[in-house]
This record gives C-alpha cells, sequence and structure tokens, in this order.
C-alpha cells in the first residue's frame, strides 16, 4: 500500500501527531510500511482512507470482504460507488466529518455487499488532517451489523446456558439440574407463561445432551392449523391433499437422532393429540398419503403456558397424553416473581443491541431503572427486551432515561420517590436472598449476582445491610 497509507495512518485524526514530541513523532512516521500495513489489516472492522475527492487511497481486508471487491477494484474509485448506497449530503456521514470538522460515530444505513445483497452496518467517520492542521481526506470505519449478529448466535451455540441470565435462586436450582436432565432421553416438559424463555431452556437441554451434535426442530404447535400442523410433523406425498405438489420430509424426520421441541403442546388440537400419542408410545409415525410406519429416533421436549391438568378437566387434552409428555417436570418463575435478574437483562441486552448494531449505551439512569423494576412484565423477558431496545433506538447518548422509556411504561411510573422505600428495598431483599441462598458465603453469593466480592460488599455497606457473623467460608 506503499507510503499513501502510511501517512495517512501515522497523521491520523487532527492533532495527535502534533501533540507529541519531536522524537515520538519521527518514531511514528518512521515505521516500516509493512508494519503499519499488517496494523491496518489487524483491525476486524473495516477501515478506508479517502482523499478530498473522496476517492478511496486505502483500504483494509475486513472492508473488501464486507464490500465484495478487491483491493484493484476498490483503490482510486469513489467511495459511494464501492458501497453501492446512496450516500449524499446530511445520509453521509464522511462528508458531514470533513465538512463539520467533527467525527460521526454509528451511523445506520444500508449498502450493496457480495453476490449484490443488501447489507445492514454502521459508519463511523473522522476528518484527517497533516500535521500543520490541514485537511488532507477522511477515514471510515464499517461494521457489518448481520456479522456481528451471526458472531453471537455461534457464541450462544457455544454455551447451552449463553442465552439465560439469572441469579434468581429458583433459576439457579433449575440450571443446576439440567445437565442431569439432558444426560437421560426422557421426555421433559417445560411449563412457565409467555416470554420465560422456555425455548431456552429447551435449547440448553439440548446442547447439553449426547444428541447435541444432531438437529433440534422446534415446532410452534399455536401457529399452525391442524392440517398444516400434521403435514408439517409428519411429511407428506405428493398429492396426500389440495396444494401437495411435491414429496416432503416433515419435522420428525428431520429431527431423526436429535431433539424436537414442541412449543405451545396444549394448542395441539384433540384429533392431532391421539397421532402424537402413538408417536410417543410406538416411536413410529406416517407421512400423509403413505401406510408405512417410519421408526422415530428423537428425544421429545414440549413447552406450555396453558394449565394442561385444567384442560384435562374441560376435555380439551387427554389425559394419557399428558402422563407421556409430563414424566420430567420444570417450572420457569416469572419475571416478575425473580425482578433481581432485571438489572443482568438490560446489562444483557444493552450489550448484544450495542455489539450487533454498533451504538453502545454506557448504562440506565435510576429514575429509568426504577420505573423498569416496578413494571410486572405480563410479557415477561420477552416484554423486557422489547422495552430495552425500543429505548435504544430512542436514545441519542449514551444513557437510558426516563424519556427513553416507551409512553405507556411512562404513564406507570411508581408515584413513591426514589430511594430506600423503592428500588433500594428491593436490591436489598435480593442480595440477602442470595446470600441466604449460599449460606452467607461472600463470594459464592457474588459470583452467582455477576458481581466482584467487593462489589457485594460494598452494595452490603451503601444499603445498611445487616448480615450475621457467619459467612459460610468455614463450613
Amino acid at each position: 500500500m506503499g507510503y499513501t497509507v502510511g501517512r495517512m495512518v501515522t497523521d491520523s485524526p487532527r492533532g495527535e501527531v502534533g501533540d507529541m514530541d519531536d522524537d515520538r513523532s519521527l518514531r511514528k512516521a518512521t515505521l516500516p510500511p509493512a508494519l503499519l500495513e499488517t496494523l491496518f489489516n489487524s483491525v476486524s472492522e473495516g477501515v478506508f482512507a479517502v482523499d478530498l475527492g473522496f476517492h478511496i487511497i486505502a483500504v483494509n481486508d475486513a472492508a473488501l470482504k464486507t464490500l465484495g471487491l478487491g483491493r484493484s477494484q476498490a483503490i482510486g474509485i469513489p467511495y459511494e460507488r464501492a458501497f453501492r448506497a446512496n450516500l449524499q449530503g446530511e445520509d453521509c456521514p464522511l462528508r458531514r466529518a470533513m465538512a463539520d470538522d467533527e467525527p460521526q460515530y454509528n451511523n445506520s444505513t444500508l449498502i450493496r455487499g457480495p453476490r449484490n445483497r443488501q447489507l445492514p452496518v454502521t459508519l463511523s467517520a473522522a476528518p484527517v488532517h497533516a500535521k500543520d492542521g490541514q485537511l488532507i481526506g477522511g477515514i471510515v470505519t464499517i461494521v457489518d451489523l448481520a456479522a456481528k449478529r451471526e458472531h453471537f448466535r455461534q457464541l450462544d451455540r457455544g454455551r447451552p446456558l449463553g442465552g439465560i441470565v439469572s441469579s434468581d435462586p429458583a433459576m439457579r436450582r433449575l440450571f443446576d439440574v439440567l445437565p442431569t436432565i439432558a444426560g437421560s432421553a426422557t421426555t421433559v416438559m417445560i411449563n412457565g407463561e409467555t416470554g420465560t424463555g422456555k425455548n431456552l431452556i429447551a435449547r440448553a437441554i439440548h446442547a447439553l445432551s449426547a444428541r447435541a451434535d444432531r438437529p433440534m426442530i422446534t415446532v410452534n404447535c399455536a401457529a399452525l392449523p391442524e392440517t398444516l400442523l400434521e403435514a408439517e410433523l409428519f411429511g407428506h406425498r405428493a398429492g396426500a391433499f389440495t396444494g401437495a405438489h411435491k414429496d416432503r420430509t416433515g419435522r420428525l424426520a428431520a429431527a431423526e437422532g436429535g431433539t424436537l421441541f414442541l412449543d405451545e403442546v396444549g394448542d395441539i388440537p384433540l384429533a392431532m393429540q391421539v397421532k402424537l400419542l402413538r408417536v410417543l408410545q410406538e416411536r413410529v409415525f406416517e407421512r400423509l398419503g403413505e401406510q408405512e410406519p417410519i421408526p422415530c429416533n428423537v428425544r421429545f421436549i414440549t413447552a406450555t403456558h396453558r394449565n394442561l391438568e385444567e384442560m384435562i378437566a374441560a376435555g380439551t387434552f387427554r389425559r394419557d397424553l399428558f402422563y407421556r409428555i409430563n414424566v420430567l417436570n420444570l417450572e420457569i418463575p416469572p419475571l416478575r416473581d425473580r425482578k433481581g435478574d432485571i438489572p443482568q437483562l438490560i446489562q444483557r441486552f444493552m450489550e448484544r443491541l450495542g455489539q450487533s448494531r454498533g451504538k453502545p449505551i454506557q448504562g440506565v439512569s435510576s429514575g429509568a431503572l426504577e420505573i423498569l423494576m416496578a413494571h410486572n412484565y405480563p410479557g415477561n423477558v420477552r416484554e423486557l427486551e422489547n422495552i430495552i431496545e425500543h429505548a435504544w433506538v430512542m436514545c441519542r447518548g449514551h444513557v437510558l432515561n426516563v424519556e427513553h422509556l416507551p409512553p405507556a411504561l411512562r404513564a406507570t411510573r411508581a408515584t413513591s420517590p426514589p430511594g430506600r422505600g423503592s428500588f433500594a428495598d428491593m436490591e436489598a431483599r435480593y442480595l440477602l436472598e442470595a446470600l441466604e441462598s449460599h449460606d452467607w458465603h461472600r463470594g459464592r453469593a457474588a459470583a452467582a449476582l455477576g458481581m466482584h466480592r467487593t462489589t457485594l460488599q460494598r452494595k452490603i455497606r451503601k444499603l445498611g445491610i445487616t448480615l450475621p457473623e457467619k459467612d459460610g467460608r468455614h463450613n
């Protein structure tokens, strides 16, 4: 890339080189070009530099990969052409940065990437000056949001409990038994209100099991009418019903050797319940339009937010099917019963939003947190996640404030003033529960709460919590 790249890198944003003493500036300016190129390409985000005419004069490997271009294709062309996007005037962070002489951060837009596919990205731009302060070009960092999201999905696949955050004692007890449950082939039923994370528990069981290298297939039983549910589950031959133009493999066959997760099993119609019961009893099924039984080696996990025993009494759910699926039963408490998890969940959601969409938020104001802690969350964790995403979008700064929360939530703001009577009391009760559940051992309680021991001790002092003399270390 030669001297041009070296100059752009060493002269960097305004004032950085000029503020150094002559010796340090000289050492920086004489770095070998090969080292500068290595540093340039070691950055995981895409970076490119332009001259005053907005032509690309330097680009790293990550940017070329995101844009789907070769180096010879990118060097010398207008950067808008490399993006294949309409970036003009106020919509262009680079032009704003160079016109206003101010960096621009985390501007979301769509560009064209490899194979002309649209890519959601964020762009950050800064003007570049020579040592004498003269503007000589600009530099842009590009973050591929689709790649970021896939990165975090892969991370969660590698962590059996990657998507689950909780320090609640009841949830921790559930986590403790998951490896034992996963080690068996027994059918599991997960009970919990909508939005509590039943699908995450199911995925954790599969990931911890001996079937982890085989597929986990999910069927949302509430989302399909009876005829389509049967075809989705069992598959069909061409001509089996109107619209069945070709053979189709069902979800049962797709899950062979792995796990079939039947979400909202309480919504399965009675006629379909009979067929599912046969699969569970005989481990065979038939495709629609066929009469030949097909063996089935699948581990079943079911989930529901309904009270199946009440449905049995009402005649809308089969008792024999209930006994088949209710061998191991897991209950997920609603978020209103484990409000101490709310700060951890908020932090996780903000981190994921910041890392996948490129706009970091540093924290939540005490007023906003008090509202979030006071809400009862009929939609549970999913509702909290949606609230945080709403606030994240509305926030223009680095802290989520009350005005960023959804209007309906702000309207229910607690009338009691913040302080000992509200969030502080709730936090103190939560810390006491965690300490008691760990026999007052500060270290283990802090680990379960996801904080450092010194942070826990500081909170204990701040909240005026009185603890017993025992601390569990000598038991």
